[in-house]
């Protein structure tokens, strides 16, 4: 099992590499770079600067801010300047933050359009690899220009960047099974029962769509849950608090409901959509309770920990994100865990 890492998004440019430095000696497969207060492709490059053998991806870029040409070219550099250690995550966010947050249109169909990026960047990498005219043109995107001098091939040494999407819905799965490299899955959506009756089976789908078959040779699901742990039990408790203001925050989100409605628990979402309408920030951990915490989120001391995700995990997908504990000093204990969950 692949274990990765992800960061605090709200860390400094040295601080990053500082944490990146740390993920790579603690054993880590990769680390996770996503896209909140930093432009994810260029914090990328800052990690992979800095490390030697850590896989660096985007979890995730968002799409729809970007020409694919563009990402394209910086895809590819990182993993020329990585030496093939970079994989190229992306996605699509929410309206609201690509209209009011970035300026950007953001139109329907967002899958769809999705699909279509995607197989815009891969033309482009095509073209890369050849040094000949990209020919793609699709319902949202045409890449059919390439002079050679703003080509950077042919190159034929330079690894193609793997392309992963991350997404919740069924419809986002299925796409991730028809056309990409691997899927991650999100926080607030990667317990083991939606893993089971909503993620591998849109996965499935999507590539029997796609005529493919998902191995592990050519495919990679990464269950990027949540995970409360700490070196002892009030240590741990102290996580569980922190880590249900962050999941009361984000099951306000209607597009991360899925999991709850699930369980059930699908009033939940309006009733902390209320409390953020209403400015009561402090108010969303109680409407998040216990029953619902202990069911979506894996809890255990450092000892307990590796039994308790190889027992919920090992089985359903290829990798898993693992965040690493805001102490250094833990480090040693913490350690043993990367390695007991790599060798599952």
């Amino acid at each position: 099992m692949k274990v990765y890492a992800g960061m605090d998004p709200r860390l400094g440019l040295h601080e990053i590499v500082a944490h990146a430095r740390r993920v790579e000696a603690l054993g880590y497969d990769g680390l996770h770079v996503a896209e909140t207060v930093h432009d994810a492709l260029g914090v990328a490059l800052l990690v992979a600067e800095h490390t030697t053998r850590l896989t660096v991806r985007t979890s995730v870029a968002l799409a729809f801010t970007r020409s694919p040409t563009l990402t394209a070219y910086a895809a590819w550099d990182l993993s020329k300047f990585s030496q093939g250690r970079f994989q190229l995550g992306l996605g699509t966010q929410i309206r609201q933050n690509i209209e009011d947050r970035y300026g950007m249109p953001f139109g329907g169909d967002p899958l769809g359009r999705l699909r279509d990026y995607i197989g815009a960047v891969r033309a482009a990498f095509t073209s890369f690899r050849t040094g000949e005219r990209p020919d793609y043109e699709s319902a949202h995107y045409r890449v059919t220009r390439m002079q050679p001098y703003f080509n950077p091939g042919p190159d034929a040494t330079t690894a193609v960047p793997p392309v992963y999407i991350g997404g919740v819905q069924r419809m986002a799965c299925a796409l991730g099974g028809e056309v990409a490299d691997g899927f991650v899955t999100h926080p607030t959506n990667s317990n083991p029962l939606y893993l089971e009756s909503v993620c591998r089976p849109g996965l499935a789908e999507g590539a029997a769509r796609g005529r493919r078959a998902l191995t592990d040779a050519t495919f990679e699901l990464v269950i990027g849950t949540q995970v409360i742990t700490g070196s002892s039990p009030e240590a741990v408790r102290d996580e569980r608090e922190r880590q249900r203001r962050l999941l009361a925050f984000l099951y306000s989100t209607p597009a991360y409901r899925p999991t709850l409605e699930l369980y059930g628990w699908g009033a939940l979402g309006p009733q902390l959509r209320a409390l953020i309408r209403d400015d009561r920030w402090e108010d969303l951990a109680a409407v998040l309770p216990d029953d619902v915490l202990d069911a979506l989120v894996p809890c255990a001391t450092f000892a307990a920990l590796p039994d308790l995700l190889i027992s919920r995990y090992a089985h359903l997908g290829q990798g898993i994100v693992v965040t690493p504990p805001g102490d250094p000093a833990d480090d040693g204990e913490f350690g043993e865990v990367i390695a007991a969950l790599r060798a599952a």
